[in-house]
């Protein structure tokens, strides 16, 4: 029986991280492999807990984490990756992984990720961050190199002004990765 696809799941610092843990939630159901890596920001909206519980792995909190033997966990999962999935997706994440800075296991995961894993990137964030000329640029930089962006969409956003930032409906994002982790 061939395992299942891989989806490292990356969660960055917005106050969207807590629909991250429905996205892994329904990816696993979907039987997928899903190991989630959250940044620091993160971790301030939401506890590793319900994706440790939901994807049955450890999440990776730290560059340093470490499994059992010798190899890095980061490196073993940008190895394995079928799936390279941020959601959601800060301005600075976009920003760091457009111009390969890698100072946490995320950023370090994705310089590293294999070239065969496809990337999914699904933004949340303030809509004059997301339409500032800088992020515009690191959105068409990474738009260059392969990765593909789902949303965001317009709404009502968390700072309370109205327009594009929100990060794309769960379902949208999950049904976008099972058919970008399908056999072909």
């Amino acid at each position: 029986m061939a395992a299942s696809p891989l989806i490292v799941l990356g969660v960055t610092g917005s106050i969207a991280a807590h629909k991250a843990i429905d996205v892994a939630s329904q990816l696993t159901k979907a039987g997928r492999n899903v190991q989630v890596v959250m940044t620091a920001d993160a971790q301030r909206f939401v506890s590793p807990l319900p994706f440790k519980t939901l994807s049955r792995h450890p999440v990776v909190t730290d560059l340093y984490d470490e499994e059992e033997g010798w190899r890095p966990t980061h490196i073993r999962l940008a190895d394995e990756a079928d799936l390279f999935l941020v959601a959601p997706a800060t301005a600075n994440c976009v920003a760091k992984l457009a111009l390969g800075l890698a100072d946490d296991a995320l950023s370090c995961l994705a310089l590293a990720l294999n070239p065969q894993a496809r990337q999914l990137i699904a933004p949340a964030m303030n809509g004059k961050m997301w339409l500032h000329p800088a992020t515009q640029q690191h959105v068409a930089t990474l738009r260059s190199r392969g990765a593909e962006f789902i949303g965001p969409e317009e709404g009502l956003l968390s700072c309370g002004y109205e327009g594009i930032g929100r990060l794309w409906p769960v379902e949208g994002i999950v049904a976008r990765a099972l058919e970008l982790t399908s056999s072909s």
